[in-house]
């Protein structure tokens, strides 16, 4: 077994929640959709698996875009705590806790004071996200918990 494939089946991870041979890459492209102080690293993705593994970073006070979309997401926190809307429904998220966002679901998760660490899976082909429209903000709004989850900032 050459270095390479080594490194393909075992991952180390470096200080902090990094990986070796795995760059940490912006969440997405500034303009593309309202998010704040988010990274991502792809950790687990073969083209013999309909899979992919990755770990998403929110910076504290940070939060990921607020969207919807066809495929299923199975989050697991790692560290840190926040909250995510999911749905009509604010849960509060700490270090191991699963969050399952089923198909075409809002959803959007916020870290606290400290940094909120997540693996997500997800299919490897999939939709691209939908952000809402002004009627679907409109109905969110109509709900206060969900209408004072998305007025923080």
């Amino acid at each position: 077994m050459d270095a390479n494939e080594a490194i393909r089946r075992f991952r180390q991870r470096d200080d902090g929640y990094t990986w070796e041979g795995v760059d940490r890459l912006a969440y997405k492209q500034e303009s593309a959709a309202p998010f704040r102080g988010i990274t991502r690293q792809t950790l687990f993705q073969r083209s013999d698996l309909a899979g992919e593994l990755r770990y998403f970073e929110i910076a504290p006070r940070g939060h990921s875009t607020l969207e919807r979309h066809e495929h299923t997401h199975a989050v697991l926190i790692l560290r840190g705590e926040g909250r995510c809307l999911v749905g009509d429904a604010v849960h509060a998220i700490r270090a191991h806790d699963l969050v399952t966002v089923p198909p075409q679901t809002w959803h959007q998760f916020r870290a606290g004071e400290e940094p909120l660490g997540f693996l997500c899976m997800v299919d490897a082909l999939r939709d691209r996200p939908e952000l809402p429209d002004d009627a679907a903000l409109a109905e969110l709004h109509a709900q206060p918990p969900v209408a004072a989850f998305l007025a923080e900032e």
